[in-house]
């Protein structure tokens, strides 16, 4: 039986580090299944995480697991399927180096992911969005640093770890107004600023100060904001805005609506899908068809362009009492 302990360091340094050059991201999603799945592990095998071999984790144990992260820890179907993701791509990297395990790794790639029902996003309209900024208190510091930043959000649609990690030399004022990331899959990607969001970075970057390399929205402390810092601020500023705009009262604000926000503003201005995967760095198109399928406007706008036009507008009105009846059944 091959021990499992040499195979994980190997997956984790060769092949996801070096080889596929993952992001930090990445290699950080990959490693808390992997520490998820060695102490559920230990405890149903009563061994150590450093002495259990690859036939322990046999697809029973996974498929456990599995059941384990749904049920006791409340993950939802697609983390499910993501840390399953990352337990394939390991077994699929011992295949090769270790044919006497081939059944049990087998098993364990046959398992499938779960699928589950797909719902519609959750975004901000455009009054929902200015209740939101004007939530913010420009009087102080982390107040217009905040409008910035959430402005910034709502405009480009950045991902949170692209918006926190975004540093000072990024943007780009002036003629062609835009700002760099590198997003995700290491993808380098530009997004062009409106007037009123350079208006806002610009003040804001004059306050700010700082060097190319400084963080673009540092802590007070000048170091990087965390995702959890992001969150509770946006959390704040939700909780405020209701008052003056109810309809954020049943909305789960998160950093993600906001890049929903984003790009549903671009669906609603008639932008192609094929420019909006561009604009919100996706890698394939068909990961964009949500937000046409989010957008109501579109669906009658497409509507009104295939209605006959000899037939006047109106609903079908039953002329007999019978059929009548008929058409209430």
């Amino acid at each position: 039986m091959s021990s499992l302990a040499p195979i994980l360091q190997a997956y984790m340094t060769e092949r996801l580090i070096r080889q596929r050059q993952a992001s930090p991201h990445t290699v950080a999603a990959y490693r808390d299944a992997f520490k998820l799945l060695l102490v559920f592990a230990e405890r149903r095998t009563g061994k150590a995480p450093s002495k259990l071999g690859l036939a322990d984790l046999d697809a029973p144990l996974i498929g456990a697991f599995l059941e384990h992260l749904e049920s006791e820890r409340a993950n939802s179907v697609r983390t499910r399927n993501a840390r399953l993701a990352a337990i394939h791509s390991l077994f699929a990297y011992a295949a090769l180096r270790h044919p006497e395990d081939a059944a049990v790794i087998q098993r364990v790639l046959a398992i499938p992911p779960k699928v589950f029902d797909s719902t519609l996003v959750t975004y901000l309209s455009e009054p929902e969005i200015e209740a939101l900024l004007a939530a913010t208190d420009e009087t102080t510091w982390t107040g217009r640093r905040d409008r910035a930043m959430l402005a910034l959000a709502c405009q480009t649609g950045l991902r949170a770890s692209e918006l926190i990690a975004l540093t000072v030399g990024d943007v780009h004022l002036g003629t062609g107004a835009h700002v760099s990331c590198l997003g995700k899959g290491r993808r380098q990607r530009i997004t062009p600023l409106s007037t009123g969001t350079a208006m806002l970075l610009k003040a804001w970057m004059a306050e700010r100060g700082g060097l190319s390399a400084d963080p673009l929205f540092p802590t007070r402390r000048a170091t990087q904001l965390s995702r959890d810092a992001l969150e509770r601020r946006l959390a704040k500023y939700a909780a405020l805005a209701a008052c003056s705009c109810p309809s954020l009262a049943n909305k789960r604000i998160s950093p993600h609506v906001m890049r929903h926000s984003a790009a549903m503003r671009l669906v609603n201005a008639d932008v192609d899908i094929v420019t909006v995967a561009l604009w919100l760095g996706h890698q394939n198109v068909a990961t964009t068809q949500i937000y046409v399928h989010a957008d109501l406007g579109l669906k009658e706008r497409a509507l009104a362009r295939t209605a006959p036009k000899d037939v006047p507008p109106g609903r079908y009105r039953p002329s007999d009492k019978l059929l009548a009846f008929l058409e209430g059944l």
